[in-house]
């Protein structure tokens, strides 16, 4: 095992959880986790031993959590989207079969490019970057789109109750 897998493997729970804690959504945590160590790994010959190595790590998740919270809030406001503690949890529906048969009739109504990235995310379980590459689209766009998609469903499920 290499150094960086080693790395990885001993601090990739720390690093998730500090982010979770963060942003409270497993996607974003993640999304930023990954791309946590993908920088590391990329910069490791600048890390001098000045501070312990999961200090570093915990610097570079939290500043790119930070740069994916501006690149959100550019987009849509931020506090709308973080603030997606709805009364309905469109995701647990899925796993409700009266509710997932209502949450399917939903999305086969739900225009495009909502309903596809919806299925990507939850059911195809593909990362925001992964979706804004399907799409040749940025991973913030994948974002955006996934929530307006969820609160789209959210609204029709409150109006079909």
């Amino acid at each position: 095992m290499t150094e960086l897998e080693e790395l990885y493997n001993k601090y990739f729970r720390d690093v998730y959880r500090f982010i979770y804690s963060l942003s409270k959504n497993k996607h974003i945590a993640e999304d930023i986790t990954s791309e946590t160590f993908l920088k590391a790994i990329k910069s490791i010959d600048e890390f001098k031993g000045n501070c312990d190595i999961k200090v570093w790590l915990f610097q570079i998740a939290k500043n790119s959590f930070y740069s994916y919270q501006r690149k959100i809030k550019r987009s849509v406001g931020l506090d709308a989207l973080l603030e997606m503690n709805d009364d309905i949890d469109v995701e647990k529906l899925v796993y409700s079969s009266e509710e997932s048969m209502k949450l399917h009739n939903i999305l086969h109504h739900l225009s495009e490019p909502y309903k596809e990235v919806f299925t990507l995310r939850v059911f195809g379980e593909l990362s925001f970057k992964q979706i804004g590459t399907i799409f040749r689209k940025t991973d913030n766009w994948a974002c955006v789109t996934f929530y307006r998609a969820k609160n789209k469903i959210s609204k029709e499920m409150r109006d079909k109750g």
